[in-house]
């Protein structure tokens, strides 16, 4: 039986009661203080506890969909994702630490990379978000020297570290690992959290009254970037990916925002702003923003630009498949959208391990540096 069947969450309840009952009636026959009973109450207790952490578990997990099989929980689902194409003014980037470890190949820039930990500044918005860039070993070749290059935006999902994409996540090293491998050209990469006023969730929004989140992603940091690096300023330079969160963000950034992304990948994405106690009120009364901020809405309701968009999904441990199905029937010519659906994957770190390298590829593919 599958970790999310309702019978493995109503016998490991069962379990749990059978042995809170046997532990009582049986208690008083293992009250000596022999080695025996001594053992018995021990193993009483410990079956009892794991039973009832393991009922707690899989009501969590049922609950959140953080994995979708045993073989997911195990970390033993490691077959890649596979695309499938559905087409028919003061902004600046302040360098905190120019000089960081490289990714991979020695010591020297132009073999292994380069990351630096930075702070962008947006003049629209008056946001200021610390991020990491991460530039390719070609950055630094002597036959790139005049080359601009294509350039994506990893965001975290909510509440993530920008660290995180890079130790956990590991988009340096799989971009790195691709380019060298010819699966996808030399990208910039700049990560940095969903949320830009930390620790609110502010679902890149522009909150009125308050931070203007989706103008610092949208419209300043790639401003900001592009007049720091050699980046191509074109909307077709320009990409965005994310997870959970992230993912939203991603995917809302890239439809709102063609004059200056041309790809949005969102990996576990929901379609429509969350609004809860993180948050707080997004939109203060105005249906109009909150509308906007409903990925369905918007692809029936406003124009599509050139825009290619990657949903990921998975049959069987993720909440969001119908969704995702409809996102992907609303995608209208220009516009062309691609997916990746896994037989079998839960909202976790596991599932978005095997999607990421497939997206990136997928995202170099339709990015150009000029």
């Amino acid at each position: 039986m599958g970790l999310t069947s309702g019978y493995v969450f109503a016998g490991a309840v069962a379990a749990a009661v059978g042995l809170f009952a046997a532990t009582v009636l049986l208690w008083p026959r293992l009250a000596g203080r022999t080695w025996r009973a001594v053992v018995g109450r021990i193993g009483l207790l410990l079956s009892t506890q794991l039973a009832l952490f393991a009922s707690v578990g899989l009501a969590a997990n049922n609950a959140f969909l953080f994995y979708g099989s045993w073989s997911d929980l195990l970390g033993r689902e490691d077959d890649p994702g596979v695309v499938v194409d559905h087409s028919a003014g003061a902004d600046r980037v302040e360098v905190v630490e120019r000089r960081m470890a490289p990714v991979e190949g020695g010591s020297r820039a132009d073999r292994g990379g380069r990351i630096h930990k930075v702070v962008v500044r947006g003049a629209r918005s008056g946001i200021d978000s610390p991020a990491y860039v991460y530039l390719p070993p070609e950055y630094f070749q002597p036959e790139y020297r005049e080359r601009s290059f294509p350039a994506t935006v990893a965001l975290t999902g909510y509440p993530g570290t920008a660290e995180n994409l890079i130790k956990g996540q590991k988009y340096p090293q799989t971009a790195f690992r691709k380019a060298r491998e010819g699966g996808m050209q030399p990208m910039v990469l700049v990560m940095l959290r969903s949320t830009v006023a930390p620790p609110r969730d502010t679902e890149c929004v522009d909150v009125p009254g308050g931070p203007q989140a989706e103008t610092f992603l949208g419209e300043d940091l790639p401003t900001a970037v592009s007049r720091t690096y050699r980046v191509g300023t074109a909307p077709r330079s320009w990409g965005v990916i994310g997870v959970s969160t992230g993912g939203y963000c991603a995917l809302k950034i890239a439809l709102h925002h063609p004059q200056r992304y041309s790809a949005g990948a969102g990996l576990s994405a929901y379609y429509r702003a969350a609004e809860d106690r993180t948050t707080g009120d997004l939109f203060q009364g105005d249906q109009s923003a909150r509308d906007r901020a409903d990925l369905l809405w918007s692809l029936d309701r406003l124009p599509q630009g050139r825009t290619s968009f990657l949903v990921t999904s998975s049959r069987k441990g993720e909440d969001n498949l119908a969704e995702t199905r409809r996102f992907i029937g609303k995608v209208r010519p220009p516009a062309r959208v691609s997916s990746i659906i896994l037989d079998s994957g839960g909202h976790n770190f596991n599932t978005w391990a095997r999607e990421m390298p497939p997206a990136l590829e997928w995202m170099s593919g339709r990015l150009s540096a000029s």
